[in-house]
């Protein structure tokens, strides 16, 4: 017990500027309606989405200028090394550590790129020591937040004693398109907002929860589902219809498999953390988990007071449950592109 990984803390952060849902649709029409003929059958998702208000990287006013590739990334690098500073130094000082005690740091981020990566970056200021272990991650989405906490466990766990620091921010909002005059960008319109959250893991007696098994799985042929296609603007969003359907449909093997593998069933799980991706996909995942509608309550509070925040999210629902107080074993869920499966089970402390 005492050499498991254990979540020792968990900030979370947003950006300053919000947003309201009741803005992003008026504005979205203004934007929209006379050039998309089909905005007026896509305009109730803003009102269906569970969504009150996002946080974003910057005011509305920015997204009705058109902006390429070096306005987005000059906004993404601003404003992830601000939220990226905040959310470690407060997971840090939550244990009473600070930058020279990390051994490893995790990053995952799908919405932007940053070379040197941001905790280079940031490592004089936080007081990194010159021989830390930096995994930054790019490309898992939505998935990352169970990914990357999956990926930062297993450092932990070979490191008995080593302390491994988790950041996962993303700046979905920079992706919007004047241009995109498609379904999916209308939605993704109505879904996505900006947050950071970052936590310390370390293999020892104590901590918030007992990282107890990790696992992932890889749908065949399913490519075209989630992700991004990358042009001279920027990142334009694919984001199929047939994502809350097959998510119904496939979800709950797939995760049979995972917990299987790890000597588990869904009768061991007392609580499942879901990534809420949206109302439809939330509804989704209680039908693909056997869940009494309704249950997720947690993923739907933070689905409508910060949006789909895509990786992030998820930490900010586990921190919901772990101020409700966690029960003896929970199981992390996401689903992102490629299109893959993630999940992570939690055992209460003692």
């Amino acid at each position: 017990m005492s050499d498991t990984v254990k979540l020792l803390s968990l900030a979370v952060a947003t950006p300053e500027h919000v947003i309201t849902q009741k803005e992003a649709a008026e504005t979205s029409a203004r934007l929209f309606s006379s050039r998309f003929k089909d905005f007026s059958h896509l305009a109730s998702v803003f009102e269906n989405s569970g969504i009150q208000k996002r946080y974003a990287a910057r005011p509305l006013e920015w997204f009705i200028e058109p902006h390429g590739w070096q306005d987005r990334m000059e906004a993404y690098g601003e404003v992830a090394r601000s939220l990226f500073f905040e959310t470690a130094t407060n997971a840090l000082k939550q244990v009473g550590l600070q930058g020279r005690d990390v051994d490893c740091i995790v990053t995952v981020s799908s919405t932007g790129i940053a070379t040197p990566s941001l905790d280079a970056q940031l490592a004089q200021k936080i007081g990194f020591r010159s021989d830390i272990e930096r995994v930054p991650v790019f490309g898992l989405g939505c998935a990352a937040g169970v990914s990357g906490f999956a990926i930062a466990s297993r450092f932990a766990r070979e490191r008995p004693g080593s302390t491994v620091l988790f950041v996962t921010i993303e700046l979905c909002t920079l992706a919007f398109r004047l241009d995109e005059l498609t379904r999916a960008n209308i939605i993704a319109t109505a879904l996505f907002g900006d947050g950071a959250a970052a936590c310390v893991l370390r293999a020892g007696p104590h901590g918030k929860a007992e990282v107890e098994s990790t696992g992932e799985h890889l749908f065949p042929d399913t490519l075209g589902i989630m992700g991004w296609k990358i042009d001279d603007t920027g990142f334009g969003v694919v984001l199929a219809q047939s994502l809350p359907p097959f998510a119904e449909a496939e979800l709950g093997p797939a995760v049979d498999g995972i917990l299987a593998r790890n000597g588990l069933s869904r009768r061991d799980i007392d609580r499942f953390i879901c990534h809420p991706g949206g109302a439809r996909v939330l509804t989704a995942l209680e039908s693909a988990l056997s869940l009494d509608a309704g249950k997720l309550d947690h993923e739907r509070a933070v689905l409508a007071e910060y949006g789909n925040m895509s990786s992030p999210t998820i930490l900010f629902v586990l921190e919901r449950v772990l101020k409700a107080g966690l029960p003896p074993r929970s199981a992390m869920v996401a689903m992102g592109p490629g299109f893959t499966a993630s999940c992570v089970t939690l055992k209460r402390v003692a």
